[in-house]
C-alpha cells in the first residue's frame, strides 16, 4: 500500500464478520487507536489501522483550504481507498466495513465516506467534521443507502467548531446516511466513555 504501514489486530481477515478501518490522529499512531479495541472487546472484528508518514494525514488544519493540504489529503484519501479494495479482495464487501476516527482521522474517515458514498457497516467521526474551509460545497455523488454514521464532540473543543459538526451531519444526511450526533457539554477535544458505548453498540449491530 505505497509503503503505508498498517497494523492489524482482531480476527483473521478470512474468519472476520466484518473490518474496522481505524484512523489515528495527528501527532498519533496506528497502535493508539488500535487501543481502542480493547474497551470493545469484539473479538469477530477484524481491526485495520494504516500509519500516517510523520504521524499527520495532512498538514494543516482540517478547516484550511482544501489546495492548503494537498497532495497530503488526496494521498490520505488513497490509502483508505486502497485498503478498503484490499479488504474487498478478502471478501469483504462495504457493508462489512466500518471506518472509524479520532480528530483528523476522523475528519478523513468522514470525508471519505462523503466521497466515496455506498451502504457501509458505519462511519463514526469522534471530534471530527467534514474536511475544508467554511462554504465548501458539500455536492458529494452518490449514497450511503442508511450507512448508520455517529457524531459525537465536545462542546469545548478546541479543534473541531459544533457548527462543523452540525454541517456535517445535514451533509451526510443529505447522502442518505442515518447519523446520530451527540453534543457532549463542557467536553474538550478527546473520547468519552459514552461514545465508546455507542460505538461498541454500532459494530456488535
Amino acid at each position: 500500500m505505497n509503503d503505508v504501514i498498517v497494523r492489524e489486530t482482531g480476527a483473521p481477515l478470512p474468519q472476520a464478520r466484518g473490518a474496522v478501518i481505524m484512523l489515528h490522529g495527528r501527532g498519533g499512531t496506528a497502535e493508539d487507536i488500535l487501543s481502542l479495541t480493547q474497551l470493545f472487546a469484539i473479538l469477530d472484528l477484524a481491526y485495520c489501522a494504516p500509519q500516517a508518514r510523520g504521524g499527520s494525514w495532512y498538514p494543516y488544519s482540517f478547516l484550511a483550504p482544501l489546495e492548503d493540504n494537498e497532495p497530503a489529503l488526496s494521498q490520505a484519501l488513497g490509502t483508505v481507498a486502497e485498503l478498503v479494495a484490499r479488504l474487498a479482495g478478502a471478501g469483504l464487501a462495504a457493508e462489512r466495513l466500518f471506518l472509524l476516527g479520532f480528530s483528523q482521522g476522523g475528519c478523513l474517515a468522514l470525508e471519505y465516506a462523503a466521497r466515496h458514498a455506498r451502504r457501509y457497516g458505519a462511519v463514526i467521526g469522534l471530534s471530527a467534521g467534514l474536511i475544508g474551509p467554511k462554504g465548501t460545497p458539500r455536492n458529494y455523488q452518490g449514497s450511503l443507502a442508511g450507512t448508520p454514521v455517529f457524531l459525537g464532540c465536545g462542546d469545548n473543543d478546541s479543534h473541531i467548531p459544533l457548527a462543523r459538526v452540525q454541517e456535517s451531519t445535514r451533509a451526510l444526511a443529505a447522502l442518505g446516511a442515518e447519523v446520530t450526533e451527540r453534543i457532549y457539554p463542557g467536553m474538550g477535544h478527546g473520547i468519552n466513555e459514552e461514545e465508546i458505548d455507542r460505538v461498541r453498540a454500532m459494530l456488535v449491530a
